[in-house]
């Protein structure tokens, strides 16, 4: 984040998934809850920063005092970036906040989904997002692009994914575009996406359960 430089280091040959490192000597973390009381070892929140060296992080948002004080409630500034960190002290980027998605009572990492998906080698790009149950809290959907020229087969990358996750991870929906929205940075509009919902076009792993015969 520009915000806030580089608070985290954790050299050179990364090949844990969603590790950010330890921290800077010039910079304090904590993971906190949603009232910034601090979390344990293990148990996710959202990371918090704080600097002793001058100019080490943001002085405010131009124009918008309103997002400076929300940014830096309690002294601390909020990063919307849920992680854990080990008993070592080691930092994992879990999801952002906006992008965990609900369901059935669990909470899940669209990153981590992300990851397990393009593992794959027919997709290029994905997005996990959650839409509107039926029921209750959210549905899982994946949105992917295609490698070059190959195809993909809904069914089949479904199939993989209920071998590689735990139950509530398997998406429900998936849907194929050549690309995803994107800002002109590169980052993927998962607003966009969640707007879209689910369309005609989307592939739904409930609908095509073979339907048993009636005894």
């Amino acid at each position: 984040m520009t915000e806030i430089a580089s608070p985290l280091h954790a050299g050179p040959g990364i090949t844990t998934k969603g590790i950010a490192g330890t921290p800077r000597p010039w910079c304090e973390l904590r993971i906190v809850d949603q009232n910034d009381i601090p979390l344990g070892a293990g148990e996710v929140g959202e990371l918090i920063i704080r600097s002793h060296r001058p100019w080490a992080l943001m002085a405010g948002y131009y124009n918008n005092p309103a997002a400076t004080v929300e940014a830096m409630r309690n002294g601390w500034f909020h990063t919307g970036d849920s992680f854990r960190r080990d008993e070592e002290g080691t930092y994992y980027f879990v999801d952002r906040l906006k992008d965990i998605i609900r369901r059935r009572g669990e909470n899940i990492s669209s990153f981590a989904l992300e990851s397990e998906v393009l593992n794959m080698p027919e997709i290029r790009e994905c997005a996990a997002v959650a839409v509107p149950s039926e029921f209750t809290e959210d549905e899982v959907m994946i949105i992917v692009s295609p490698a070059g020229t190959q195809s993909i087969d809904p069914a089949s990358v479904i199939d993989r994914l209920s071998a590689a996750l735990p139950r509530y991870m398997v998406p429900r929906y998936l849907r194929v575009l050549d690309d995803l929205p994107k800002t002109a940075s590169g980052k993927v509009q998962k607003h966009l996406l969640r707007k879209d919902g689910i369309t005609a076009s989307t592939w739904d792993r409930e609908a095509a359960k073979p339907v048993r015969a009636q005894a």
